[in-house]
């Protein structure tokens, strides 16, 4: 295939995986502004896309990381960084259609490690910058969202012990932390799209080793984010906002406020962590906050699970994916019709059962000062 054409079809390939990370992670800034009635499911969304789109303009540390800290861009090509998101996006789709909070983060650093590791051998691969920079963050990030969200949720309620109105007056409160969550988001995930085309373009000579991201990768893949979060990840805003734990104004403000603090700090660090580990974590922990909010530990192990799977399951299917690109033209196309198909497949069958912003039964928003209704299970 000619090397511009390759580089073209990496490109776009790279903005799917951006849009199916956005309505992946959509649940991530807004379930639980959803899951209490602070913010209808369509307004949340949109929120959500505007703020995204607006993030990802603030910060370029993480897509330098991805870019020149993961993998020896000069021993790759564009057929291998395809490959590596054809398993990114598989892996994507499969659990989304599932339900299951997974990371979108930790897939695409999956399909891109397996794609080089098979294509150009392990010395390919920086094993301690993956330590460093993805493996411990991924460990510790849910952990201290996780714990300052406990200890945030635990001295709210203190602070409201004995009050007869515990939650009216937390709706501005959720909406300003759903939106933080949503620029931090941004500013964390799309980065990791204009990581990946720019190491694309540098593997094919188009860019000097090292290189920022152009302008225009910064907008396209902002674009292309904002307009995942916009159509809605349903399955797994229901998920979080309903499977972990019951979630009332003053809980979900502070899992919010928690989980925005830690993904800001991260990308500010150049940190490339998963959004959905700190978000998750920071639900749950908000849960372990107020006694009356039990956690739901078996569907939170469930994730667990999938999390320890994210990353050796997308390398897999990328490592395969790499190696059949890497054999030339009809390998890159075998490769594009294979995933096409897998993703026609996935969306047909998600047709069969959908969960859209209607499967939701959201209270009219609560007048300042009353008490909101919960969310119906």
């Amino acid at each position: 295939m000619d090397p511009t054409l390759l580089v073209v079809v990496v490109i776009v390939t790279a903005l799917v995986f951006d849009f199916t990370n956005g309505f992946h992670d959509t649940a991530n800034s807004m379930a639980t502004s959803i899951a209490t009635g602070a913010l209808r499911p369509k307004v949340a969304v949109a929120i959500s896309a505007v703020l995204n789109l607006a993030g990802a303009f603030l910060s370029i540390q993480v897509a330098k990381t991805i870019s020149s800290g993961l993998v020896d861009e000069t021993k790759i090509g564009p057929a291998i960084v395809f490959g590596g998101l054809i398993g990114a996006i598989v892996w994507n789709l499969f659990t989304w259609f599932v339900g299951l909070p997974s990371s979108s983060s930790h897939a695409l650093f999956g399909g891109l490690i397996g794609a080089t590791w098979i294509a150009s051998g392990s010395s390919s691969v920086h094993f301690g910058k993956i330590v460093e920079k993805v493996l411990i963050p991924a460990a510790i990030s849910p952990l201290i969202a996780g714990v300052v969200a406990m200890t945030a949720t635990f001295v709210v309620y203190r602070f409201l012990k004995g009050r007869k109105n515990k939650t009216g007056g937390f709706r501005v409160g959720q909406i300003i932390s759903a939106s933080l969550v949503s620029l931090a988001h941004g500013t964390n995930d799309a980065q990791k799209t204009m990581g990946v085309i720019t190491l694309a373009m540098i593997s094919a000579g188009s860019l000097p080793p090292g290189s920022a991201p152009p302008t225009w990768v910064i907008i396209s893949a902002a674009l292309a984010l904002a307009l995942g979060t916009y159509l809605g990840g349903w399955r797994i805003t229901y998920t979080l906002g309903k499977g972990l734990t019951d979630i009332e104004g003053p809980q979900g403000f502070a899992a919010q406020t928690s989980s925005a603090a830690v993904i800001l700090v991260s990308s500010h660090l150049g940190f490339p962590l998963s959004t959905t580990h700190v978000c998750s974590g920071g639900i749950v922990g908000s849960g372990v906050g107020r006694s009356e909010a039990p956690v739901r530990w078996g569907m939170a192990g469930r994730m667990v699970i999938a999390w320890l799977f994210t990353l050796p399951a997308a390398a897999v299917v990328g490592a395969g994916a790499g190696k059949l690109a890497s054999l030339g033209t009809a390998g890159t196309i075998g490769v594009g019709v294979v995933g096409i198909g897998l993703g026609i497949t996935i969306y047909l069958r998600s047709r069969r059962h959908p969960v859209t912003a209607h499967s939701f039964h959201v209270p009219e928003p609560s007048a300042p000062g009353s008490e909101p209704e919960q969310v119906a299970a």
